[in-house]
């Protein structure tokens, strides 16, 4: 009795009338290092913005997941192979060879922080105040980051004896107890100084020039079709019905990207 079924299927998959295999999820990765908020609170955020991606462009399916360490990311891209990353730009520079990432766009936001780094202090005066003292930060993991693309020049972490910290506001915390003499801190750990008791007395001693917050980028799993008319469709998300949604993840701007707006960054950085 079993025969007749299994013929029946067969013809039907021969004359292409079976069920049609399950429409392929896209999925989405952002990594975002040393942010200030959590990823718990985060990812309903990602949600809705990969929700309105994925119904602008026509995908059945879309999964975004938000994650703070490199580890992570590594760990979605092996089980998810994603077709697109949101990446803080530290961790594009460093993941974009090895997953032959392509820039695709650009990610600007009010809530994230990596535009812009400071060196910071209550006591020395300028930059040279704090070489041979003690400076904290979280953004020490990435040396090479830092010295490359943040400092150009201005100094290396072995200018300092390093506190090196995890969590994002520590650092600022050590600086106002009095336990290191400066930090290196970014934008946004410098936007929560006035909400900290004594931030009034912290001042900045150093700046660096601006920088991409976080670039969209393609894996090789998405196709040269699909990417394309994703790059496209960037500058409409945030328009529309998307306006206000946009507003509550807190992205303030979408705009297409190549990887030739990325040259001097890359070439800083080095292969």
């Amino acid at each position: 009795m079993k025969r007749p079924t299994l013929l029946v299927g067969a013809v039907l998959v021969l004359l292409g009338l079976a069920a049609p295999a399950p429409a392929e999820q896209i999925g989405v990765l952002v990594l975002k290092e040393h942010g200030v908020g959590s990823p718990t609170l985060a990812q309903p955020y990602v949600d809705k913005f990969v929700g309105m991606a994925a119904k602008l462009n026509g995908w059945d399916g879309a999964r975004g997941l938000y994650v703070t360490t490199r580890p992570a990311a590594e760990a979605f891209i092996q089980s998810d192979a994603p077709h697109y990353g949101i990446f803080s730009l530290a961790a594009l520079l460093a993941l974009r060879q090895k997953h032959a990432l392509a820039i695709i766009g650009r990610v600007g936001s009010r809530l994230v922080g990596g535009q812009q780094y400071f060196v910071v202090s209550k006591e020395a005066t300028d930059l040279a105040g704090c070489k041979g003292g003690k400076l904290a930060s979280d953004h020490t993991d990435d040396p090479r980051f830092v010295e490359k693309i943040v400092a150009r020049g201005a100094f290396t972490l072995g200018d300092f004896q390093i506190v090196q910290n995890q969590r994002p506001l520590q650092s600022t915390k050590q600086l106002l107890a009095g336990e290191v003499r400066c930090a290196l801190i970014d934008d946004a750990q410098r936007a929560e100084l006035p909400h900290l008791e004594g931030g009034g007395d912290v001042h900045v001693v150093w700046e660096s020039v601006r920088l991409p917050a976080l670039t969209l980028a393609a894996f090789p799993t998405a196709p040269e079709a699909e990417r394309k008319k994703f790059r496209d469709s960037l500058r409409t998300v945030c328009e529309g019905e998307g306006r206000s949604a946009c507003a509550e993840v807190g992205v303030s701007s979408l705009e297409a990207a190549t990887p030739k707006d990325y040259a001097d960054l890359v070439a800083l950085y080095g292969g």
